[in-house]
C-alpha cells in the first residue's frame, strides 16, 4: 500500500491529481495560467470544490486561453456569475479576467508565464520532505515575494497562501509529505532531469 500525503483523502479523483500532478513541475505557459486562475478560485473553499468543477471552469473560461479570457466584457461577466458550474463570484471571475490581462503584459515582458514566474525559485523546485501537514508553511518567503510581485502587475487573487499553494500545484515546492511515496519520485525525477 502507497502511503500518500494525509489531505487528499481517499476521493478517487482527490487521489489522481495527488499522484499524477500536484507537485509536478509545469512549465507550459497555459497549464501555469490555468492553476493561476485555479487557485484564485478555490480561496476561502476546499480544493476538492474546485478540483470537481475543473472541467466546468474551462468549458467555462474558453479552455483558459488567456488572450480569450482577456478579452472578455461585462456581458461574459454576467455570463459566467449565471454558470452554475463554476464558483459564482464576482470578485472571482473578474479577477480572472485581469490576471488573463496580466498574463499577456507577462509574456510580452519575459517571454513566457514560465520564464516570469519560476525565477521566484531560481528556476528549481524546492524540495522540503516535511514530516507532517503540522509542519507544511501557508506561505514562505517565495510566495510572499511572488504575491507582491503579481499583485504590483495588476493580478488579483494572488496573496502569499493562494501563491504558495500554486507553488506547490505547478510543482516550484515539491511538498510531498516526506513518507509520501510521490515526494522521492518527484524529487528524483528533478534530479536526473
Amino acid at each position: 500500500m502507497k502511503r500518500r500525503c494525509e489531505w487528499c483523502g481517499t476521493d478517487p479523483l482527490y487521489v489522481a491529481y495527488h499522484d499524477e500532478e500536484w507537485g509536478v513541475p509545469v512549465h507550459d505557459d497555459h497549464r501555469l495560467f490555468e492553476m493561476l486562475i485555479l487557485e484564485g478560485a478555490q480561496a476561502g473553499l476546499n480544493w476538492i470544490t474546485i478540483l470537481r468543477k475543473r472541467e466546468n471552469y474551462r468549458r467555462a473560461f474558453d479552455g483558459f486561453d488567456a488572450g480569450r479570457v482577456a478579452g472578455y466584457t461585462a456581458q461574459d461577466v454576467e455570463r459566467l456569475l449565471a454558470d452554475p458550474g463554476i464558483v459564482r463570484n464576482r470578485l472571482k471571475v473578474e479577477s480572472a479576467i485581469a490576471n488573463a490581462r496580466a498574463a499577456l503584459e507577462v509574456r510580452a515582458q519575459f517571454g513566457s508565464l514560465d520564464a516570469f514566474l519560476w525565477r521566484f525559485v531560481d528556476g528549481r523546485p524546492r524540495h522540503a520532505g516535511w514530516p507532517g501537514l503540522a509542519e507544511v508553511p501557508p506561505s514562505t518567503a517565495d510566495s510572499e515575494a511572488m504575491s507582491k510581485e503579481l499583485r504590483r502587475r495588476g493580478f488579483r487573487f494572488v496573496g502569499p497562501t493562494i501563491c504558495y499553494a500554486f507553488m506547490q500545484a505547478v510543482g516550484m515546492v515539491n511538498d510531498h509529505l516526506a513518507a509520501c511515496f510521490r515526494f522521492a519520485e518527484i524529487r528524483d525525477r528533478g534530479a536526473a532531469e
